[in-house]
C-alpha cells in the first residue's frame, strides 16, 4: 500500500474477523494478517488482533508499510509457458502463484506486465490482451489477443458460450452423479463480504457443468466447464453442492481452519484450467490446447492412488 487507508464498518460486516474484512482491500487474508501483525492496522485507534470481531461504526485504518517502494516485484521475472501463439494471439500456461492483472492490493509483478508488447486490446491498458482470468491460485491455461479486434471476437466467442474452458478439480466425496449442471447465481456473500457465495443480495447467473474424472477414497476428479466465469465460480459452486476443492482455504473442505492443504499439504486449490477450445476468430481454425497437471497436484493424485493418504 501506498497511501493510508481508512474504512468505517457498516452494518452488513459486522460480526466478521479483522483479517477477512480487510482481505479484499488488502489483495488477500495473508496480506491482511501481515499488515496487522506489523502494528499498521488499528480500530479506532487502538491495535487489535486478527481474530477481533469488528462492531458496526468501528472505524479501521490501515497505514502504508514503511519505506514501501510501489515498484517492488517490478523486476521481479514472471513465468510462464506459451502453449499457442501466432500473429494474432496467443495461449498462455500459468503457473500457481502468479497474477493474472494489477489489483488494489497487489504490489508484485502480474503476467499482464509480462506480456506488455506482446499483447493488446481492451479499454484498461493495465490489462490489455486480457480477455479472460484465472485466480493466482489456479494454474492452467488462458487466451491473451494481440490486437482489439481479436480482444473483442474472443469477448464475444464468450459471450456466445463459444470458448470451452474446461478444469480438473479434485473435491471432497464424490457427487451422486457421474455427471450434472450446477445452476445457481452467485455474488458477494451477504455476510462474509470478502466471499462470493450463492446466499448474496446481488446474484448474476452462473452456470457449471461437471463430469467425473475418476473416484478415490473419498475423493473424487471432476472434469469442470464453465458456461459463464463468475468471480470463484467453480470454487463456489463445488462447496455449494457439498464438494468443496480440495486445498481450498477460503471455500474448501479446511477453510477457516487454518489447514488450507488438510491431508494432502497442498500449499493453494487443487484446481487447473487444463483445456482450451474454440474457433480461431480470424483463421476459422480450431484451436484446442491442453495443459497437463502440475507437479503438485499429480502427485497429490499419486498419493491417492497408492493408498497413501
Amino acid at each position: 500500500m501506498e497511501e493510508p487507508l481508512a474504512i468505517e464498518v457498516d452494518a452488513a460486516a459486522a460480526g466478521e474477523r479483522l483479517d477477512q474484512l480487510l482481505a479484499g482491500p488488502l489483495g488477500s487474508r495473508s496480506a491482511a494478517q501481515r499488515a496487522i501483525d506489523a502494528g499498521l492496522v488499528t480500530v479506532d485507534g487502538e491495535p487489535r488482533p486478527k481474530r477481533h470481531r469488528v462492531a458496526a461504526g468501528e472505524r479501521i485504518e490501515v497505514a502504508p508499510q514503511p519505506g514501501a517502494d510501489a515498484a517492488a516485484g517490478a523486476d521481479e521475472p514472471v513465468p510462464f509457458a506459451v502453449a499457442f501463439e501466432d500473429a494474432h494471439l496467443l495461449v498462455v500456461d500459468k503457473p500457481a502463484g502468479v497474477v493474472v492483472h494489477p489489483a488494489r492490493g497487489h504490489r508484485g509483478a502480474t503476467l499482464a506486465e509480462a506480456l506488455a508488447g506482446r499483447a493488446a486490446g481492451g479499454e484498461d491498458a493495465a490489462r490489455a490482451g486480457i480477455v479472460h482470468r484465472l485466480d493466482k491460485d489456479t494454474s492452467g491455461l488462458l487466451v491473451v489477443a494481440k490486437s482489439e479486434p481479436v480482444h473483442r471476437a474472443l469477448q464475444e466467442l464468450i459471450r456466445r458460450r463459444a470458448l470451452r474452458r474446461e478444469y480438473l478439480a479434485l473435491v471432497e466425496g464424490c457427487p451422486p452423479a457421474r455427471s450434472g449442471t450446477i445452476d445457481a447465481p452467485i455474488g458477494r456473500d451477504r455476510r462474509v463480504r470478502t466471499r462470493m457465495s450463492t446466499d448474496t443480495d446481488v446474484p448474476r447467473a452462473a452456470r457449471t457443468h461437471f463430469e467425473l474424472e475418476h473416484a478415490y477414497a473419498g475423493w473424487t476428479l471432476l472434469r469442470v466447464a464453465l458456461e459463464s466465469g463468475r468471480t470463484h465460480q467453480i470454487r463456489v459452486h463445488l462447496q455449494a453442492i457439498g464438494h468443496p476443492v480440495a486445498g481450498d482455504p477460503e471455500y474448501g473442505p479446511a477453510a477457516g481452519t487454518g489447514a488450507a492443504g488438510g491431508a494432502f499439504g497442498l500449499a493453494r486449490q487443487f484446481l487447473h484450467a487444463t483445456r482450451l477450445a474454440f474457433d480461431h476468430p480470424v483463421t476459422d481454425e480450431r484451436v484446442d490446447v491442453t495443459s497437463p497437471l502440475p507437479p503438485d497436484l499429480q502427485a497429490v493424485l499419486d498419493r491417492l492412488s497408492a493408498g497413501t493418504v
